[in-house]
Parts: structure tokens; sequence; C-alpha cells
């Protein structure tokens, strides 16, 4: 079944963008739809013209190399880790499992729903929680999705040690660390330490499906074969080390806001339900969520005519019921 605001896959996560079930859920709701259901930038980087040949071969080891090499320098990637490409950071969620000795994972919560799915389906027992406790494997999100939760670089440093003390793995899932750089322990990445960084969330280019992984040489070369060859498109190789090149773009874009988060902001109210109807039949889709009804969270509209949209929106008086799911 398909829930009011978002994706339903068959295990039941929800995930937003699903502007099907919008359309199902408020068939008379005036269009275009201002989609804010997702933390993707809304201001997407400027795609280069592509050359057919991208299309028509294999990828190639140059190609690699030069994503590689721009996502080195944009990521302040330290010389002695390794740096792995993916078709977006899910799939290296999904592997991450394979690079750990078994026993509790500790995710510290609430967050991104894949981490707990992705280990529990690997046979981890895994707890949501504020303290990790003595759990090896730690997962982390920072800043954190959906709530915009930051920790220090000293307290991610400490889990790091505790979980390296015990032959574990801590990950820090870094999505969005992009428009808060300093925020990120890559420069210093201690053992024992996996980081995720998204391209798709930051460049508004989603579609593309591009993530990497960076930690110590042996267990991204684990990651690598995992993946197996070709791992990522020609095009998206392509688009990738540009992107990532143009170290200006987020600036000039008007992009960099230190603080908080930039992509998305939480809404907690105890008429979140009344509140998603509403901006839904004013063709405005929000995000809410499974275990937390009095939330929604609110994308960022990308132009001046979704914030006026948004705006008259959130100002209608229309009867506050909800839609059924």
């Amino acid at each position: 079944m398909r829930g009011a605001d978002a994706i339903v896959a068959d295990d039941g996560i929800w995930h937003g963008g699903d502007l099907a079930t919008a359309r199902a859920l408020f068939p008379e709701a005036p269009q275009p739809w201002v989609d804010l259901s997702t933390g993707i930038n809304p201001i997407p980087y400027p795609l280069p013209v592509l050359p057919l040949s991208l299309w028509t071969r294999l990828p190639g080891a140059d190609d690699e190399a030069a994503l590689m090499a721009s996502a080195r320098v944009a990521y302040r990637v330290p010389d002695h880790a390794g740096l792995v490409a993916a078709p977006g950071t899910q799939i290296l969620i999904e592997l991450l499992p394979r690079l750990a000795p078994s026993g509790p994972v500790a995710i510290l919560g609430p967050t991104y729903a894949e981490h707990g799915h992705a280990w529990r389906k690997a046979g981890f027992a895994v707890s949501e929680t504020a303290v990790p406790g003595d759990a090896a494997p730690i997962v982390v999100v920072n800043p954190n999705n959906p709530d915009g939760r930051l920790l220090s670089l000293a307290e991610l440093t400490s889990f790091a040690a505790q979980c390296a003390a015990r032959g574990g793995l801590l990950v820090v899932d870094e999505a969005f660390a992009d428009f808060t750089p300093e925020t990120s322990i890559v420069p210093d990445l201690p053992p024992g330490t996996v980081v995720l960084r998204s391209f798709g969330k930051t460049y508004g280019l989603a579609g593309l499906r591009l993530g990497f992984a960076i930690g110590a040489p042996e267990p991204m070369a684990r990651l690598t074969a995992a993946l197996g060859p070709w791992a990522v498109a020609g095009p998206a190789l392509h688009v990738g080390a540009q992107a990532l090149a143009d170290a200006g773009w987020l600036a000039r874009a008007g992009l960099r806001i230190v603080g908080g988060i930039s992509l998305f902001r939480l809404l907690e109210t105890p008429t979140a339900a009344a509140l998603f109807a509403r901006l839904g039949r004013q063709g405005v889709y929000v995000r809410r969520f499974q275990n937390a009804p009095d939330r929604l969270r609110f994308g960022l509209p990308g132009d001046a005519a979704g914030w006026a949209r948004l705006r008259e929106a959130l100002a209608a008086d229309a009867p506050e019921t909800s839609p059924s799911a």
C-alpha cells in the first residue's frame, strides 16, 4: 500500500519525491506541483554538453580517474585514504554491513531509515538511540536528516576511537555536509571510519546517481570489488568530474549557508496531518514521517514562483482534514 505522502517501498519505508502519489491523493490540486518532499537542491548544476561517445562506449579508466581526482579535492580526502565512487550512496549503505564484524549496531536517531534497514537485512541487531553505548558499528548522519542535528568533530572522533578499540566501524553519512564543509570529518579521517558523500543532493542532480565512500584503503578496496566494473555510468563520471572541480559554483549560486541545514527545514506541530492535507490541496507536497506523525519536513523552493505558491498554500483557509492513505 502507498502512504499518503511518500513512496512506500516493499519494506514499508517511505521516501519523498513520488508525485504520482501526490496526484492520486489530491487530484484537484493546481498544477504544476511544488515538490518540497525531498532534500535535493532545487537549483541544479548546469549540465554540460555531453559527447555522444559517453553513451555509446563503456566508461574508461581515464573517465573514472578524472572524477576521483576532482572528488579528492572537493571533499578534502587525505592522501592516505581510499575513495570509492558508486551509483548513488544508497548502494553503499546496502554494502557497508559487509565491512563490520557481527554484533549490535547503534544508529543515532531518529534519522534516515535506510541505514537501519540495511543493517537489519544483513542480520545485525540494530538499536536507534541517542547514546551508542557499547556498540562497535555506530552510524551517524551528520548533519542529520531530518532534524539537522550536528555533532562536533570531537564527538565523532570519540565515537571513532570507541569503534576502533572494538574492531568495529564508524559510519558518518555526510549527505548534507557540502553546505557546512567545516563540519566534515574527512580531512582528519580517524581510523575505522567510513564517510559517505552524496553528489546528487548537493548539485540537484539526483537522477545522475552518484555518491562516494571515503575510508581506509582496505575496506574501500572491498567496496570497489563488491560494486564490480563500470559501477558508475560514463555520463555521471563526466558531469561529476566537471561539477566537483567547479569549486565556486555553490557560492555563485548563493547556496553556501553556514549553520542549520540549507536544503530543508523540519516542523513539529500536533496539526501536521491537517497541514499536510491543506498544502496538498494547494499543490504543495511536503514530507511526512511514519514514526513521527507530528512532524513535516519542508524542502526549499527553487525560485520565486515556488516561494509564492508555498506562502499562498500556508495562508489558505481550507478545511483541515487529512486524506486517507
